[in-house]
């Protein structure tokens, strides 16, 4: 499905539109679990009005991302905006605290999918199996992967790939190099 393009192609307000709707809320949904006003959602939607730390900080935890995912909004040349992303320019998703660095690829997330940049340090595990209501292919570009996707385990390395449809899974790195992979995600959850 085609999309129209937003005016201004990387704003936080098509990304928090984007991420409410992939999530099946109503503006009036979230404007209650935030305590706001619809209007004030919508406007803050079409970059009208800016919110607060303190709001964004409510819109993360609604939306369940990482705070830094509604931060990382990197400025690029005017003929470049939603077309091209820079290796320098990446968003960067969450910390790499847990062994696994994440960059969204996608120059913002009002498409029906997410193209995102994974590396998993060497001894990093994903703490407990999860499930999403997403369809998601993987491709490991470098390193091994151990999965276990449903009841399915499966060792993945360099050339391989993968898909994961809304199905219970984990990732565990137990070698001595980091692993990267290329994630396609529908429809967006960063």
């Amino acid at each position: 499905m085609l999309h129209s393009l937003p005016e201004n192609l990387e704003t936080l307000g098509a990304d928090i539109r984007a991420l409410r709707k992939s999530r099946g809320l109503t503006l009036a949904g979230m404007a209650a679990q935030l305590g706001r006003s619809v209007g004030w959602l919508s406007q803050v939607e079409r970059d009208k009005s800016e919110p607060s730390i303190s709001d964004l900080r409510l819109i993360a935890r609604v939306l369940d991302v990482p705070m830094s995912m509604l931060f990382g909004q990197s400025a690029a040349p005017s003929d470049e905006a939603g077309h091209v992303v820079r290796a320098g320019a990446r968003r960067r998703m969450g910390s790499d605290e847990d062994g696994l660095l994440e960059e969204l690829l996608s120059p913002d997330l009002t498409d029906d999918f997410e193209v995102v940049h994974s590396t998993f340090q060497p001894g990093a595990r994903m703490l407990a199996p999860q499930m999403r209501p997403t369809q998601e292919l993987g491709y490991v570009v470098s390193g091994r992967l151990d999965l276990t996707i449903g009841a399915h385990r499966f060792t993945v390395g360099p050339g391989d790939s993968f898909r994961i449809r809304g199905e219970m899974h984990h990732w565990a790195n137990p070698y001595d190099e980091p692993a990267v992979a290329i994630w396609v995600i529908a429809p967006p959850v960063y």
